[in-house]
């Protein structure tokens, strides 16, 4: 994908095996985890893949630039870049426009949150559906579940200061594009899916952030896990869990993707 200043991102783009070449797929662009920091396409290709067959849609995974040699806002201009692009480019990716989702989990949920919103405000891109997994909503939090899970539950507390301090060097913690839960208005967002583990530092930020769509006026389901850390989506060689959970996100985005 070609910027406007010549510079490239790169992308991958998946469609269900069962799916001829020509159809014209709903797509899913989907922004991987890994605290903006790491993470590539290659860790999340069983995953997209998975969603792909899953879920009937095509999968665009998008390889964001990473902090610290690309610190925040760069993984941001990326994301609102990637969703126009594809918008734009429907016919080349074999795509609807008007079907188009957006996912991701830890950073990446953060990503398409902040990408639904900068659709919004820019009116650009229609984002007909998104789902979250253990999505970071708030830089700053105090919230219960950063203390009860700050230790020995796989993200702990150096772990989040240690991300946060090389994608933020500036300390933009306030600024929505980090944090949207500090985002003026979160009326507008698409249908949401929420998927939470149980043992998360981020748990807590979660659900304020699903309390605060649906009171300003947006659906969110809610998937609790239970007995799971941050970062069992990918995992499924170990937690059955993240079988269950890949499963209820290829199945709610399958429905609502549908024409």
């Amino acid at each position: 994908m070609t910027r406007a200043d010549g510079s490239t991102l790169n992308a991958r783009l998946y469609r269900p095996l069962d799916s001829p070449g020509d159809d014209e797929l709903p797509l899913l662009i989907y922004f991987h985890g890994g605290g903006w920091c790491v993470g590539d396409l290659e860790s999340y290709d069983v995953l997209c893949r998975e969603l792909a067959n899953g879920s009937g849609c095509a999968v665009l995974s998008i390889d964001y630039r990473l902090a610290p040699e690309n610190p925040f806002p760069a993984a941001v201009e990326d994301a609102i870049f990637s969703i126009e692009w594809a918008a734009e480019q429907a016919s080349l990716l074999g795509i609807d426009r008007g079907r188009i989702a957006l996912g991701g989990d830890s950073a990446g949920g953060n990503l398409s949150i902040v990408g639904a919103l900068l659709a919004r405000e820019r009116a650009s891109v229609t984002i007909r559906f998104m789902f979250l997994v253990y999505p970071s909503t708030e830089i700053a939090s105090d919230r219960p579940s950063r203390q009860l899970f700050d230790q020995g539950y796989l993200l702990d507390r150096e772990s989040l200061e240690w991300f946060y301090g090389h994608y933020l060097p500036a300390g933009d913690e306030e600024d929505w594009r980090a944090s949207p839960m500090r985002a003026p208005s979160l009326a507008g967002l698409p249908p949401i899916l929420l998927v939470t583990a149980e043992c998360d530092p981020l748990a807590d930020d979660c659900m304020a952030f699903a309390e605060r769509v649906r009171a300003e006026g947006g659906e969110v389901e809610h998937v609790a896990v239970d007995g799971v850390v941050h970062g069992f989506i990918t995992l499924g060689q170990f937690f059955p869990e993240a079988t269950y959970a890949v499963d209820r996100i290829a199945a709610e985005l399958r429905r609502a993707v549908q024409r």
